[in-house]
């Protein structure tokens, strides 16, 4: 017989597993459970759970503290990685090896983003050394008579060929100027060697409602000018705003009537490193003309007369050069022309001529532009000048440096060769009447 102690203890042992099911935190003996004629199955991760605290080490009870806070590093990693590239964690990598976020050895970008230091293209002077581009522009407006001349030019100029992006801007043309173009850009893009072709090359189409005609007359009347200097202003401006590029360092401006012009003529504007420079600009004529003539005035030095008479006039008034209306006493580039003279001599000048113009691309990027409206009594090219003086960049003209205009024969050159066909006509006949007449006394005298 068991002491009283020992059996109080076995039944207590006994109303525990009944009360709580067997899982009162007493483990049963297979002899004690079949006893009782109940089967009970312990399974490992039940019996697991049930062990003493002191059994499970101290990572097994902190397991869950630590995933949470190793989440939260690499979280906080990951977002100071996007908005700080230079915490970006490639350089602890062994060699070989990157994150898929953060490629080794190149600057994470969004696929869709583009980054430009603009310091980087403020235009040298000697820019072809260092690859800085150019933005060339030609405003057409039926001009198809020219366009061959002028993509010869393009083909014999100098500078890499593919530093130089193209702009046109095609407006209120009535003849094939568009076709022609597209024609004449696809074989300057397709040819054989792979120097010749261009880099982005832009055509754009905007009609400004322009009227004037394109012939000498109309194009160089006096009534015309304002109006027409306002249109052309427009159409510069626009097709400036729609083809420049973070990337360009110059933008040079060409007419596309231009004869003769040097093949290196990028390199040597781009050598004067100022902000803003022109030729000279002259054009042929037949002899009997003289040979020669000046053909842009509108490059020139101010003067106290013209700013005297920019006082009178009311505040849409646009002055012209180059008309009796308009007597300014200016001293023009083309009127200083030596044919012997030093081509890199320089002339500070505040307004510009339209036909060769070469800029940096910041004077533009800082605003200033062509006025489609009267900026200190001027307008176009000519009020782009002022306007880059009044900005303190530097415009400057090369009055011994000299491109040659087309000749188109204006009205009065035209009566003029009408009156000496004439004569010439009239001086025929009266020496062959004198050769008859001759002929005649001859035969009378035998």
């Amino acid at each position: 017989m068991l002491p009283l102690h020992a059996a109080d203890r076995d039944k207590m042992s006994s109303r525990h597993v009944y009360t709580n099911g067997g899982g009162g935190g007493y483990p049963m003996s297979p002899t004690f459970v079949e006893s009782r004629g109940r089967s009970f199955n312990i399974k490992p991760d039940k019996y697991e759970k049930y062990q003493p605290r002191s059994s499970r080490s101290t990572f097994q009870r902190n397991r869950g503290l630590f995933l949470r806070v190793g989440g939260a590093l690499t979280l906080l990693l990951l977002i100071l990685g996007f908005i700080f590239p230079s915490l970006r964690p490639t350089a602890l990598l062994p060699a070989g090896l990157t994150l898929s976020l953060f490629p080794q050895g190149e600057e994470w970008q969004i696929e869709t983003v583009r980054y430009y230091d603009l310091s980087n293209v403020g235009g040298t002077s000697r820019g072809w050394e260092r690859e800085e581009r150019i933005l060339l522009c030609a405003p057409l407006r039926d001009a198809a008579a020219h366009l061959p001349l002028f993509f010869s030019h393009l083909r014999n100029l100098t500078y890499p060929h593919h530093l130089i992006d193209l702009a046109f801007l095609v407006g209120d043309s009535k003849d094939n100027t568009l076709p022609l173009l597209s024609d004449l850009l696809s074989d300057l893009q397709t040819h054989e060697n792979p120097r010749e072709a261009f880099g982005e090359i832009s055509v754009i189409e905007k009609d400004f409602g322009q009227k004037v005609n394109q012939d000498v007359e109309s194009r160089h009347g006096f009534a015309a000018q304002a109006s027409r200097r306002k249109s052309m202003a427009q159409a510069r401006n626009w097709l400036l705003s729609a083809a420049l590029r973070p990337t360009h360092s110059w933008v040079y401006w060409r007419d596309v009537d231009v004869e003769t012009a040097p093949f290196t003529i990028l390199e040597d504007l781009m050598r004067h490193n100022k902000d803003v420079i022109v030729p000279n600009v002259w054009r042929p004529l037949p002899d009997w003309l003289g040979g020669e003539q000046p053909y842009d005035l509108n490059s020139w030095q101010e003067s106290e007369t013209a700013l005297a008479l920019a006082d009178t006039l009311d505040e849409d008034a646009v002055i012209v050069e180059g008309y009796a209306e308009y007597a300014t006493w200016r001293p023009h580039l083309a009127y200083l022309r030596d044919p012997y003279g030093d081509p890199d001599m320089e002339m500070e000048i505040d307004g510009v001529g339209g036909v060769s113009i070469l800029a940096k691309a910041r004077v533009f990027r800082a605003g200033v532009h062509f006025p489609a409206f009267s900026f200190e009594k001027h307008a176009e090219t000519e009020g782009f000048g002022k306007m880059a003086k009044r900005m303190k960049y530097s415009v400057i003209g090369l009055p011994h440096y000299t491109i040659w205009h087309m000749y188109e024969p204006s009205v009065d050159d035209i009566r003029h060769m009408e009156e000496m066909e004439q004569e010439r006509q009239a001086r025929e006949k009266e020496e062959a009447r004198r050769g008859r007449e001759k002929r005649e006394s001859s035969s009378n005298s035998i």
